[in-house]
């Protein structure tokens, strides 16, 4: 029992005494032994990245079971969809159905050790912004080994602090808007030339005043009512502040992903496979693929895990993509997270995910 203990808790897995349950496991919907079979052929799946003959399965049950039994068990499994041998010869692996019951209800992950949490939380001493966000994913890929990635703020959910207008030339004007962090985000809009630097200045202290501790979202929607109610007026400083204001704020930029290093993929022990390795980082070169499929999770609450059947296709059908959303829970700022193949050590992933979009969320707060 000691050897198969250490097995599952090197992994991240805990260690379930599966005769303390009833006759069927109220989680999953499983028998007991069909729960403690299908953890067991995770298990190996996430250690050996492949599937798991019948012998060795038997060697790593946390219970002894007989030849006939584990047989019996691994086609209850397989008629359910939960496992499926990839060659008629083969040892058995969790389909991305199995392997979505496991994480939604056999898995119970650990916390981080308060050592490793210091050690996280110590290297978030930079800068809130792009230094930020380059630091959480760094940390992500070199202590889950994957594909760290960190979605930053939207703009339209920042709270601003103050915005500065600088004329560029006759056509276009810099919008540099600072959040309430202190982040500055810099775009770039066209204008009709009306009015130099000095009027400019004039027209941000109105918006100024009206900016302060708003959400850049909350302000488009603001403008937009106060454009049509001044609309039939004559031309004037608020009026104008009006217009670029709603012209500036309307500016959303290019959607990006950073991702702080690639080189996790090629350490890892399946990077001798071209196709898998193609799709991990095709998603991170084709990047509006991947932040579409991000924003689609961006409002989830806590953890989320997303298999490729999940995802309609998207060209990651043998990956996942482990994310959390961080700042305000009721309206988050961005997702951070981890894309990988979907033999992840998913009691390792999971709370370091976790864990990283708490130290953001704090750090943007302080």
């Amino acid at each position: 029992m000691r050897v198969v203990s250490n097995f599952w808790i090197s992994l991240g897995f805990s260690v379930r005494d599966d005769s303390q349950t009833t006759a069927r496991d109220d989680a999953s919907g499983l028998s007991p032994r069909q729960a403690m079979v299908l953890r067991t052929v995770v298990g190996a799946f996430v250690g050996e990245a492949g599937p798991i003959g019948s012998p060795t399965l038997a060697r790593l049950l946390p219970e002894p079971l007989s030849a006939a039994s584990i047989r019996n068990t691994l086609a209850e499994l397989t008629r359910a969809g939960l496992v499926r041998k990839p060659h008629r010869s083969a040892g058995s692996i969790p389909t991305e159905h199995g392997l979505r019951v496991f994480v939604d209800r056999l898995l119970d992950p650990p916390k981080l050790a308060e050592l490793e949490r210091r050690e996280i939380a110590g290297g978030f001493d930079v800068p809130v912004g792009d230094g930020l966000m380059h630091e959480a994913s760094r940390a992500l890929s070199e202590r889950t080994h994957q594909l760290g990635f960190v979605l930053p703020p939207r703009l339209g959910r920042i709270v601003l602090r103050h915005l500065s207008l600088v004329r560029l030339s006759s056509e276009r004007v810099l919008v540099v808007l600072i959040s309430r962090t202190g982040a500055a985000y810099r775009r770039v809009t066209l204008d009709d030339g009306w009015g130099d630097q000095a009027e400019l200045d004039a027209v941000a202290t109105l918006l100024n005043e009206r900016i302060a501790g708003r959400s850049l979202m909350e302000m488009r929607e603001a403008f937009a009512d106060e454009a049509r109610r001044l609309r039939r007026r004559a031309a004037d400083q608020a009026e104008r502040a009006v217009q670029i204001g709603a012209a500036a704020l309307a500016i959303e930029g290019e959607h990006e992903v950073v991702v702080a290093t690639r080189l996790a993929l090629l350490e890892r022990r399946d990077a001798a496979d071209p196709t898998l390795l193609r799709e991990l980082l095709e998603a991170v070169e084709t990047k509006d693929r991947l932040v579409h499929l991000l924003d689609r999770v961006m409002d989830a609450d806590g953890v989320r895990v997303s298999f490729g059947f999940e995802r309609d296709g998207a060209g990651l059908e043998r990956c996942v993509i482990v994310t959390a959303p961080y700042g305000d829970p009721s309206a988050p700022l961005g997702l951070l997270g981890v894309l990988g193949p979907n033999h992840m050590n998913y009691g390792r992933v999971i709370p370091l995910v976790e864990y990283l979009s708490r130290v953001v969320s704090e750090r943007l707060a302080a």
